[in-house]
């Protein structure tokens, strides 16, 4: 803190003051649904700079926020008006990289420039002085002699660095005891440290994984260029365990080499990363920096505290990483880009691959987009030789790709109340009695999707939203999967209260490992979706139970799919493999392609060989006859002349607009009147207003249009002038999504 001047009523003393440092307007952006900066006043013996964090007064209560101006504009609001700024955080400032980002995602989503800022500060008592706490390093006075379980925590030292107790046990593999047996022997000595503890740096000249020739050419081509310190985009593609991951630990060594550089991995779901954490830490001798949502105040605070003094060189995280204060940002890696996760559809919609793009162009550095299945968009961009494009088209070691086939239901007639087919069946009991591992694959929670009254046909809805509640046997209750409503399962129908009348329709996950248990009761089952494990340490145990062989099948969502590598999985049956196949949404043959091309990655990743059977009433259907064949590049080109045809993203741009209410009434009359104001262009459609595909969510009623235009248009100046022409109401929201990916 700066403090104010003692004798600022000392008329010599305010004058002298007053000639040095003259009284300066500046404008703070605070972190609030604001559209602008707000004036303040720099205080006469403070020194201010852009991107400083600042206290300042609003509404009779203090707030933080940055120094996004040291200039002002005179404006209405008469300068003794203006109260001055608190105080100044003793922290560097906003990188000037991060305060031209926050900009841009601002100007592009249409969001508030404040609402963006919120996601960069996002940590509970940043200003916060850490407290002073004790850790441990080693004593310059050691034995000659000591036992094995010591010597480790000797061995396992860097430098002179204090660690804390649970550091100590982690780096050098040894109990609680060990250590503080040292402490007690003073082989271990107090330090008084200011703050958290020091994340420790990876090691780069740990031994590297031996690549194959195709990985070692696509390593050399990333190297060099980033080498160049020039924005550049590279996709690496490559077919499921081709080892994409070792390739890029390759360009992050690299990057390290240089000092203070920092290096940002974005991966899609931060909980489902504990095999690519382990890969890590095997790679470079410690676990980077994690950033994710999961996390307690006091770990993001140490987090944060440590990407802006430029300690975290290299940073795991969510999408939301994307706004961490990094100072010198010279890799980003989007791994799995293609997926629909870093898609965000509340508050700032924005798309977490396109937005790192952007986060590397303002850096001014080179970003690595990896996948199996990429984009379509950015397959795209790759063929137009806007990136580079990498390809890695074997499997890593002894593994080969997986054999595909379908089942056709039409012909293998499922029985009644069952999922399992009979080839499916004859494939699970054999995969058994080899002693390997399979997956059965469906992408929906819970036991039941429907539960309907069999006397009166009741169907019980969420009470809040225009959905179906989702039964979940193991729990015995119904929850809503879009507001999170649940109530216990009623034991009668709440319409017409006829008694064991309601009937579980449609299956999940619970239902099919319901039916293997009755199928194969010798058998050891483990259930992998977001409501059986809540937290990382419970997916870790999870991992490592299928790691060590004590399941025999896995019934998994799509959270399976995202990388894991289990040695003994070697058959992959997906349950339904037309859920999701078409709809609204134009994206929908293309992401059914990606989940099911990655779930059958999973297949035969060791020396035994995998396969992977496809149950469908529909095996003709263009995904799957490309998935079967081999020939995605087929699909990817019809699936783009379909787009183009119809000017469809990336041929085309879109942009939806919702509007929602408790008032069905209110916002159905508001929509009407925006309509008659829509844009009249030849090279824009408006859509709608129409009842959104939930039409009733959480308690509001909702409405949308779907702008649909031209790749030249500006779109985002379109919808900004058309929306500027109504005042919203009270009690109706107004959301835009530019690019949305959801449709519901």
């Amino acid at each position: 803190m700066y403090p104010r001047n003692n004798k600022q009523n000392d008329p010599f003393e305010k004058q002298l003051m007053s000639e040095l440092f003259p009284t300066r307007r500046i404008q703070v952006l605070l972190p609030l649904p604001l559209s602008g900066v707000l004036d303040y006043l720099m205080p006469e013996e403070m020194m201010l700079e852009i991107g400083d964090f600042v206290t300042v007064p609003l509404s009779g209560r203090e707030m933080q926020g940055v120094v996004w101006s040291l200039n002002a504009p005179e404006n209405d609001i008469p300068i003794e008006k203006l109260k001055y700024v608190v105080r100044k955080a003793e922290l560097p400032p906003v990188p000037d990289t991060l305060i031209q980002f926050v900009k841009w995602v601002a100007q592009y989503t249409l969001s508030p420039l404040g609402s963006v800022l919120k996601m960069a500060l996002s940590v509970p008592r940043k200003f916060d002085k850490p407290k002073k706490k004790i850790f441990y390093r080693l004593s310059e006075d050691l034995p000659d002699k000591m036992t094995p379980a010591r010597q480790k925590i000797v061995d396992a030292a860097i430098e002179d660095m204090p660690l804390a107790v649970k550091t100590w046990k982690e780096i050098a593999g040894v109990s609680d005891g060990v250590v503080r047996g040292m402490i007690k022997a003073e082989m271990l000595v107090p330090v008084e440290v200011s703050g958290e503890e020091t994340f420790i740096n990876p090691d780069i000249e740990l031994e590297r994984a031996l690549l194959s020739e195709e990985q070692k050419q696509a390593a050399e081509h990333i190297i060099t260029q980033q080498r160049t310190n020039s924005f550049r985009t590279i996709l690496l593609e490559g077919v499921t365990g081709s080892g994409k991951t070792e390739v890029y630990f390759e360009a992050i060594a690299e990057c390290l080499k240089e000092e203070s550089a920092q290096v940002l991995v974005l991966v899609p779901e931060i909980s489902l990363t504990t095999q690519w954490l382990d890969r890590f830490k095997e790679r470079f001798g410690s676990e980077p920096v994690i950033w994710h949502s999961e996390m307690t105040p006091a770990q993001r605070r140490r987090a944060w505290w440590a990407t802006i003094r430029g300690e975290a060189s290299v940073i795991v995280g969510a999408r939301s990483a994307l706004f961490l204060p990094l100072q010198k940002l010279k890799l980003v890696i989007v791994d799995e880009e293609h997926s629909t996760t870093f898609k965000q559809d509340e508050g700032v919609m924005y798309h977490g691959r396109d937005m790192a793009v952007v986060r590397a162009m303002q850096s001014d550095c080179t970003i690595v987009l990896a996948s199996a299945t990429p984009s379509l968009e950015t397959m795209i961009n790759a063929q137009n030789e806007k990136y580079d494009w990498l390809y890695l088209g074997e499997r890593h070691g002894p593994a080969e790709l997986p054999a595909m086939s379908t089942v056709d239901l039409r012909h293998y007639k499922l029985r009644t109340g069952s999922t399992i087919s009979g080839p499916l069946y004859d494939a699970l009991k054999e995969n058994l009695e080899n002693g390997e591992q399979s997956l059965l694959y469906l992408n929906r929670r819970g036991y039941a999707p429907l539960t309907l009254c069999g006397s009166c046909g009741h169907r019980i809805e969420c009470p809040h939203c225009s959905a179906w509640l989702v039964e979940h046997q193991k729990f015995k209750k119904l929850e809503c999967h879009h507001c999170g409503f649940n109530r216990r399962l009623p034991e009668q129908c709440p319409n017409c209260e006829a008694v064991d009348s309601l009937i579980p329709c449609g299956p999940g996950v619970e239902r099919v490992a319901e039916e293997i248990e009755l199928l194969f009761p010798e058998a050891r089952l483990a259930i992998m979706s977001s409501d059986e494990i809540s937290s990382p340490s419970a997916l870790k145990k999870m991992v490592e139970k299928i790691e060590n062989h004590e399941v025999d099948f896995i019934i998994g969502t799509q959270i399976i799919t995202k990388g894991y590598h289990f040695p003994m999985l070697t058959l992959v049956g997906v349950i339904d493999a037309d859920l999701g196949m078409s709809g609204a949404d134009p994206r929908a043959a293309e992401r059914a392609w990606q989940q099911l091309e990655q779930v059958a990655g999973r297949a035969g990743r060791e020396k035994h060989a995998g396969r992977v059977l496809f149950q469908t009433y529909q095996p003709d259907h263009p995904v799957l006859k490309a998935l079967v064949s081999g020939d995605k590049d087929l699909f990817l080109e019809a699936e783009a002349e379909a787009r183009e045809n119809q000017k469809l993203p990336p041929y085309g741009k879109l942009a939806s607009i919702i509007l929602s209410g408790a008032d069905r009434s209110k916002v159905l009359s508001f929509s009407k009147e925006l309509l008659k104001k829509s844009p009249q262009y030849d090279n824009v459609t408006i859509l709608g207003p129409v009842p959104a595909p939930l039409s009733y969510l959480r308690g509001n009623y909702r409405y949308r249009f779907l702008i649909k235009a031209d790749i030249e248009v500006n779109l985002q100046k379109t919808v900004r002038d058309w929306l500027s022409q109504m005042k919203t109401g009270r009690g109706i929201r107004v959301q835009i999504d530019i690019d949305p990916y959801s449709f519901y």
